[in-house]
């Protein structure tokens, strides 16, 4: 358990207050979190209090502030939220700072999910800067639960699994510009060829999430290979995100296919299709177990960016009681509904 920790308050810094981190503090408040601190990167939030972000009357006396070190400084904290980036090369440095003020942490970053060949010496050095200063670093979110614990609680009443296949989508409007470059929207085709295509290196959600899946079953990785492709307009798509029309022949975004080998046998593949949505576009998340018997099931419309904000604070109070280091939660239980004030589901020293 974190070394500051007081059972009668649990107190939060929000790293990243764009959609979702506004999203999370609201959730945090609700919850029964004191709430210390608050940091982003943008002008327009900084200076502004959190209670007008999150749409509350009365203000809460803690201001957005462009300085992470200034506030882990100044204001000790129990957990930290951290809600920016999707890979560890951009948010190594940005993970180091909680930690390095001990102070347990959660966040969003996909890679982060499972990164343990994708980023190994990023992950051994956030390992033992949480182990040195006696806090825990995790990784959550949508894919914990969705591309995860409830395909390993399907496969708990298989008897011989073949392939497990999967196949989601999710509109980058709801995520931000980082992810839009990532995914290559507004790009010509040709130019997410040389750009995008070919960095087959970078790791894409489903990726980390496979190998996750994998570690959750038991089974160890024999192979696996990424393909990128993009998914381009075929007519005029406007983006409110861009602030612009994505012209026919543009990207809109792209799709990942991942295969995952296993030693063992069975096969997982999993498709993941982030672009800019059209009028009759929607999330969508579906499985199928191939075996004996086959399983297949449907999540219609999930509503994915509040699914996300809500497993990462539902996760918070097993953080606060893990062992240190960089731990990833194949090897937690699954998550659970948090019905009280998250202070109350803690331990008393």
């Amino acid at each position: 358990m974190n070394k500051n920790f007081e059972h009668s308050e649990l107190r939060a810094i929000q790293y990243g207050c764009g959609k979702m981190g506004k999203l999370i503090l609201r959730y945090l408040y609700e919850k029964g979190v004191t709430i210390v601190g608050a940091i982003d990167s943008n002008p327009s939030l900084i200076g502004q209090d959190i209670a007008d972000l999150i749409g509350l009357e009365q203000k809460l006396g803690i201001t957005i502030s462009g300085n992470p070190e200034e506030v882990f400084a100044k204001q000790p904290a129990d957990i930290c939220i951290v809600a920016i980036g999707s890979l560890m090369t951009e948010m190594y440095p940005l993970l180091t700072i909680p930690l390095k003020y001990g102070v347990n942490t959660i966040t969003t970053c996909e890679e982060a999910f499972f990164p343990w060949t994708t980023s190994p010496e990023f992950s051994k050095r956030l390992d033992s800067l949480a182990k040195d200063n006696y806090c825990t670093l995790t990784a959550s979110g949508y894919q914990d639960v969705f591309w995860g614990n409830l395909i390993t609680v399907l496969a708990g009443a298989s008897h011989k699994i073949i392939a497990i296949e999967g196949q989601a989508s999710y509109n980058i409007e709801d995520y931000g510009i980082a992810l839009a470059k990532i995914h290559g929207v507004g790009l010509p085709s040709a130019e997410f060829a040389a750009k995008i295509s070919q960095a087959n290196i970078l790791p894409t959600y489903m990726w980390n999430s496979n190998e996750w899946l994998a570690a959750r079953l038991g089974l160890t990785v024999k192979n696996i290979n990424q393909k990128i492709t993009p998914v381009i307009a075929e007519q005029p798509t406007a983006s409110r995100l861009l602030n612009r029309t994505i012209a026919a022949g543009e990207c809109l975004g792209m799709t990942a296919t991942i295969d995952l080998e296993t030693n063992e046998g069975p096969i997982i593949q999993a498709k993941s299709t982030g672009k800019i949505y059209g009028p009759a576009d929607q999330d969508t998340n579906n499985w199928t177990i191939k075996g004996q018997p086959d399983i297949n099931v449907t999540i219609t419309q999930p509503a994915t960016v509040e699914l996300t904000c809500a497993t990462i604070v539902n996760r918070i109070p097993e953080i606060m009681v893990a062992n240190p280091g960089f731990l990833t939660t194949h090897n937690w239980p699954s998550p659970s509904y948090r019905g009280r004030i998250l202070p109350s589901y803690l331990p008393t020293k």
